[in-house]
């Protein structure tokens, strides 16, 4: 146990909550008050999933060239996702692993994208970034939400107050409300006042003619969100029609990193998530189960522990051949993890004798290179759980360079 840990144990949270406030002013004073700038529009998505691709979809379009009434126009952009930084064409890549980086980081961003005369700003929004205050001192304009299910519950001490931290955001904007109405807990999302409110369903894809080179229907909804997002702006269907088709995928959230044999590696990290992502390769590679070579983990730290034998139970459900491994342990003991994991095959043994097609690897990469080894023709290699992160973490606070994506390809070329 880190002393970060110790002392975040230990302290009363008030203090905790005045020492993130204090910290979220500093920021913001010391860059002197940029999320104030008027010039800049600020959009905040937040959600469990789809954050990191409706993000990046609203940026895409929101970049794209359009005719307006002065001519052809095009706009600056800056955003800030779990994947990426970006103003304008500059782009460098998110290592903190932090979808929402700490409040300094993102105040001397807002900053940066000021002088670089941006007119829209993209900001993935967590609950643990708006329970830090790092959502504070920021002027939003929008507010995306994609959809929530279970995750940090025990963090936050419960879904409800998870749900809470989220709703903070929609409080806070006043000007436009965009929500999925296909989930279940739009309507506290719809309480909030706002100027306008925008919402969107799978059922609206129908009055939408474009193809997206996305996998699964979760992505036609993050696409869904982009779109209400710009036309909100003033953005015409067929300038955002241009961006989507344009986007040929978005790293490490369902990218294919090689066609043959199939590879595709997803940040999938819940219950929904991982049975979303598995759906979706069965029913748009029109492929049965036995197709389907899985690697996954669950994240350590003390983190969601209730999960594990649940994503356990999905992949029985969906794969052929199941590799759990290690996936972010940090302070907690990696083989207790994925034996946890393993504890919900228990719940349908009987009912699928697979099951016992099943491997536990310790070694991260050598679970990836045992699945790009054992893919047969038809066969589809689908690694969760880290996506596009450069990092993985072990004990006392320690990081290793990591790229899923790499090690596959480099397995490939062995």
């Amino acid at each position: 146990m880190t002393a970060k840990t110790i002392i975040k144990k230990f302290t009363p949270n008030f203090l905790l909550r005045f020492y993130h406030f204090c910290w979220a002013f500093l920021g913001a004073f010391l860059f002197g008050f940029p999320g104030y700038n008027k010039n800049i529009k600020i959009i905040g998505v937040t959600g469990t999933s789809g954050k990191s691709t409706t993000s990046d979809l609203i940026t895409r379009i929101l970049e794209e060239p359009f005719d307006s009434a002065q001519g052809r126009s095009n706009y600056k952009v800056a955003s800030i996702s779990t994947i990426r930084f970006k103003i304008g064409a500059k782009e460098w890549e998110n290592k903190y692993k932090m979808t929402m980086p700490g409040r300094f980081v993102i105040q001397k961003f807002l900053k940066q994208a000021k002088n670089a005369g941006c007119k829209y700003f993209v900001l993935e929004v967590t609950s643990e970034g708006i329970r830090q205050f790092r959502h504070k001192f920021i002027n939003f304009d929008t507010a995306v939400f994609t959809n929530l299910t279970a995750e940090h519950i025990e963090s936050h001490g419960g879904f409800e107050n998870y749900r809470n931290e989220k709703l903070k955001l929609f409080r806070a904007t006043k000007n436009i409300h965009v929500m999925n109405a296909d989930d279940e807990n739009a309507k506290y999302f719809l309480n909030i006042p706002a100027r306008q409110k925008i919402k969107f369903s799978i059922i609206d894809a129908k009055k939408y003619d474009f193809k997206l080179n996305l996998i699964g229907d979760f992505n036609v909804l993050n696409a869904l969100a982009a779109i209400s997002v710009a036309k909100a702006y003033g953005v015409d269907f067929e300038t955002c029609k241009r961006a989507l088709e344009k986007a040929k995928g978005i790293a490490g959230r369902m990218e294919v990193v090689s066609e043959n044999p199939k590879i595709i590696v997803d940040y999938a990290h819940t219950p929904e998530q991982l049975e979303a992502v598995y759906k979706s390769l069965t029913t748009n590679y029109s492929l049965p189960t036995t197709n389907l070579i899985c690697v996954l983990g669950s994240c350590g730290g003390g983190r969601d522990k209730w999960k594990r034998p649940v994503l356990g139970k999905i992949a029985v459900k969906y794969c052929r051949e199941i590799i759990i491994t290690n996936e972010d342990p940090y302070d907690e003991n990696p083989l207790s993890i994925m034996k946890e994991i393993e504890s919900g095959f228990s719940q349908i043994r009987n009912q699928k004798s697979e099951i016992l097609n099943y491997k536990l690897i310790l070694d991260r990469k050598e679970a990836i290179q045992g699945a790009v080894k054992s893919a047969k023709p038809g066969d589809v290699v689908i690694i969760t759980g880290k996506g596009s992160e450069p990092w993985m973490c072990v004990e006392n606070g320690k990081k290793i360079p990591w790229d899923d994506r790499q090690i596959a390809i480099d397995a490939l070329q062995k």
